[in-house]
């Protein structure tokens, strides 16, 4: 099998995830090499070490200085398995990886993670029950699939834990997503956890305040954790989702940070929830790169989605898909709804990606 080669640290986790995906090694130098703290960061050894965790056969070598690392993958076991998340990133780092293998696997994916469970810098748990999950089943991934929040944990001390159940599929389904349709309803869930149970509601209040001015059907409620369950630092946060009438899903979320109100909070998660359904297309930009993936391993047929903007991340993916699996996508400019924004149709032959480990003894 040829060895493909990365530099940088930039978007490891996706080339990770597609060299497991696809069965080839992959060869990543340069990471941090010019940095004053060089290498490999913790929270990308603990990813590491959770790929070994849902595989068999897989063979990782990293360098000295830990600015190399080597994947060697092996096929896709799946079970029953426990993670401690370092505090540096929250458990949403590791699920946007863990949604895009789990399907292949050998067996049905039973995972708990413990750590962080929002933060600012990936997916809350929040949104990838309600939003990233539903765009798997667009793929044919649904039954038995849950993510269960058993605490919540705050930066950044942490304290929370998730449990992810994913069934297996043979195959992906291929999909054509080109109409996006009107927006219908808003659904969100405020959370506020060892502060006081007053700030979920003042969220709610702002960001109606905002939302009730576009549409009726807005529906948010809070999310109550206490005790233990509550995790070990305090916070709050607010995640929206707009639903289209074809079910196309628009999400965002801000996490509070010091000196900032709730009313602050909901005001920057309503705004930027408006400026993301304005975007357009059938997809919102925190997932892109989970549907392009899909849309790659589906049956051997053209699968069409429509979508804003490509962000620098799905960019790259697509430019990483072509090494490693050898397929181009299709880019050209969609039949616009709203003269100001500017969307695209995607398009790839699918590779007729097989699920072999399914059913191996």
């Amino acid at each position: 099998m040829p060895l493909v080669r990365f530099s940088g640290p930039e978007f490891l986790r996706q080339r990770l995830v597609l060299s497991i995906l696809s069965g080839k090694p992959v060869r990543i130098d340069g990471i941090r090499s010019e940095d004053r703290d060089p290498g490999l960061r913790d929270y990308e050894v603990s990813l590491l070490r959770l790929l070994e965790k849902v595989t068999n056969g897989t063979v990782i070598e990293i360098s000295y200085t830990g600015t190399s690392v080597l994947l060697k993958p092996g096929i896709i076991s799946g079970g029953k398995v426990s993670h401690d998340c370092p505090l540096s990133r929250s458990v949403g780092y590791f699920l946007e990886a863990l949604l895009l293998i789990a399907p292949f696997a050998k067996t049905p994916v039973d995972i708990t993670l413990k750590g962080i469970t929002s933060d600012d810098n990936d997916l809350s748990v929040d949104l990838i029950r309600t939003v990233s999950l539903p765009h798997l089943q667009l793929f044919g991934v649904s039954e038995g699939l849950e993510l269960q929040i058993k605490k919540r944990g705050e930066v950044p001390l942490g304290g929370g834990e998730v449990n992810f159940l994913c069934p297996i599929i043979k195959q992906a389904k291929t999909i054509n997503f080109v109409a996006p349709g009107k927006i219908k309803r808003i659904r969100g869930i405020a959370h506020a956890v060892r502060v006081s149970p007053q700030f979920s509601q003042r969220m709610i209040e702002a960001s109606r305040s905002v939302l009730n001015r576009f549409i009726p059907d807005i529906y948010l409620y809070t999310d109550v954790y206490k005790g233990d369950d509550s995790g070990k630092s305090p916070g709050f946060a607010l995640s929206l989702l707009a639903e289209s009438t074809t079910f196309a899903l628009h999400c965002t979320e801000v996490v509070s940070k010091p000196a900032i109100t709730p009313e602050d909070v909901a005001l920057a998660a309503s705004r930027a929830l408006l400026s993301e359904i304005r975007r357009g297309g059938c997809i919102d930009r925190k997932h892109q790169g989970i549907v392009l993936t899909l849309m790659l391993l589906g049956s051997e047929d053209v699968a069409r989605c429509r979508m804003g903007e490509l962000t620098t991340r799905s960019i790259q993916l697509l430019r990483d898909i072509k090494a490693i699996f050898g397929t181009t996508f299709k880019i050209v400019p969609a039949e616009p709804e709203d003269q100001n924004c500017t969307e695209i149709l995607v398009s790839c032959f699918g590779t007729g990606y097989i699920n072999a480990n399914r059913g191996l003894a």
